[in-house]
């Protein structure tokens, strides 16, 4: 098995080079696409505009601005208490699996609908399939278990002209199945990419949820804070955490090697990487890509195989 770590330098401008959102956010552009950002801007101790990211509504705000502006999806929403993400650092991701596919493609980023991609646990935002979309051009099958988080994504798409012939949102009627009765019978999916449940228990999460809450309020309001609000039992936990999702996806995606390209996930502790690697190289994994990304303090990465 031939296996690769890539680490990004640190520096200030730690993400993607082809990520739209690198430097501070500019709040005048932001505002003119969605004025409802407005009334959630204030001066950091430097004077520098920003919000509170401790505060649920204005992350909502600047996250529809963001996806307007930079993405033209002018109606976006959640359900109350689902996850609202980091929209820079899930851009990343989207970034770093185009340069992956580029390897396979003489060294140029396939663009345009026939490259077909899948979302597994998509959720109520639905932000990869928006990201790749509107960025690569990129077709999208989204899947997902919770069936608010079905509805909500599929409105999304719905009421955005840009987005429905791009992304299809899909229920997964199997909890215990990644691939099984999403990946199409015919045709090839180019890769795969997934943003885990990191917690083993819900009481887990709401313990870091909490954590992450005063440390925002202890801070001062930068951009680089790791934004990561609200979340249902099925967004932030499952059995085994993170490592006992990833491992469960591994080992289905050998049913399913003929299918698809790239596997792909995040890993959110450097821990797990050891278990995977060697899960990895016990099912025939003949290539294994370790990526580093980092949005100012925070580090994740993302590990991608094929067989």
């Amino acid at each position: 098995m031939e296996q690769h770590a890539v680490m990004r330098p640190n520096s200030t401008e730690t993400l993607h080079p082809r990520n739209l959102h690198r430097g501070r956010y500019d709040f005048t552009a932001l505002v003119a696409a969605s004025p409802e950002l407005k009334p959630y801007i204030q001066p950091t101790p430097a004077g520098l505009d920003s919000i509170d990211f401790s505060v649920a509504a204005a992350v909502l705000a600047l996250n529809q601005a963001l996806l307007r502006y930079h993405y033209k999806v002018q109606h976006w929403g959640i359900p109350a208490g689902y996850l609202c993400p980091p929209i820079p650092g899930r851009a990343d991701y989207i970034h770093h699996l185009a340069d992956l596919l580029a390897r396979s493609h003489g060294g140029e980023i396939p663009r345009g609908r026939k490259v077909l991609v899948l979302d597994v646990g998509t959720g109520a935002n639905c932000i990869y399939p928006i990201i790749g979309s509107q960025v690569y051009g990129w077709k999208f099958i989204a899947s997902e278990i919770d069936p608010v988080s079905v509805r909500a994504a599929r409105t999304i798409v719905e009421v955005n002209l840009g987005l429905k012939s791009l992304i299809t949102v899909k229920r997964q009627q199997d909890p215990k199945a990644v691939f099984e009765g999403i990946l199409p019978r015919d045709g090839r999916v180019e890769l795969t990419l997934c943003n885990p449940p990191f917690h083993g228990s819900q009481a887990e999460a709401e313990q870091g949820a909490r954590r992450k809450i005063k440390n925002l309020k202890r801070g001062s309001a930068q951009q680089s804070a790791p934004l990561n609000f609200g979340g249902q039992a099925g967004e932030l936990a499952c059995a085994g955490g993170e490592l006992g999702f990833i491992t469960r996806m591994i080992r289905e995606s050998v049913s399913h090697a003929e299918q698809v390209g790239w596997f792909s996930s995040l890993v959110s502790k450097s821990a797990n990487l050891k278990p995977l690697q060697y899960e990895l190289a016990d099912r025939g994994a003949r290539e294994v890509e370790i990526i580093e990304m980092r949005q100012g303090q925070k580090t994740s990465r993302l590990i991608a195989w094929r067989f």
